[in-house]
């Protein structure tokens, strides 16, 4: 199956001109006006390749690369009206993998989204993607995670926890920084509902969910994952 790419812009004629181009050459396309759509699209697709715009409305396109960053290691490349450079280093620093300005070459975009996917090919195959602490074993491409040699069952939010804080281990997050990469622009809840989460993944990880060695808590601070 081809690679499927996501095209974030809210300007409509843009986002489908580059669907066009991407489409002939075989790649599937999706496109999102908004970065609340592009998550969705995100966590339902686990797509190759996100485009994404740097000025739309609501969460900007940085914004959104940082986020999608702290979940994926997918290629990033981003697209800016504005010839700042600042825009670039901003970019680059949040994680994305390449930047273009428009107006820009459709033609020489593509070549840039071939090249992005070779490089991260090539990489991902050299790389395990596995993360391993002890007995817990957590697989980053097929969303699943083992416990002594026995699948636990997660939902998607609970997976995208545990992976973000087992990927920064030792690390201490506070509440509000989980909920803002998990859950972020796309929830309308509060920070209660990462207590819940990290409560439930200790009740399946844990032998003594008050006595954790996998998620702490830092008290007046948050949490972090420190298998001891």
């Amino acid at each position: 199956m081809s690679d499927l790419i996501i095209v974030v812009d809210d300007e409509k004629e843009i986002a489908e001109l580059i669907r066009d181009y991407l489409v002939s050459e075989s790649y599937r396309v999706e496109i999102a006006y908004n970065a609340k759509d592009a998550l969705k699209l995100f966590n339902c697709l686990q797509p190759s390749l996100m485009i994404l715009d740097i000025m739309m409305p609501g969460m900007s396109g940085m914004d959104l690369c940082k986020k999608i960053r702290m979940l994926s290691n997918i290629p990033l490349l981003m697209l800016s009206a504005r010839q700042s450079d600042v825009d670039k280093i901003l970019s680059l620093g949040f994680g994305a993998d390449d930047y273009m300005t428009k107006p820009f070459s459709p033609n020489v975009l593509v070549a840039q989204v071939k090249a992005l996917l070779r490089r991260y090919k090539e990489l991902s195959a050299s790389k395990k993607n596995n993360l391993k602490f002890k007995s817990l074993v957590i697989d980053l491409n097929n969303y699943s995670v083992n416990l002594h040699n026995k699948p636990i069952q997660l939902n998607n939010k609970s997976f995208q926890l545990l992976s973000y804080l087992a990927q920064n281990p030792h690390k201490v997050y506070t509440r509000q920084q989980l909920y803002d990469q998990i859950w972020g622009y796309e929830y309308t809840g509060d920070l209660n509902t990462v207590t819940v989460h990290i409560r439930k993944l200790r009740q399946k990880l844990e032998q003594d969910s008050n006595q954790p060695t996998y998620i702490k808590t830092v008290w007046g601070v948050g949490y972090k994952f420190d298998p001891s």
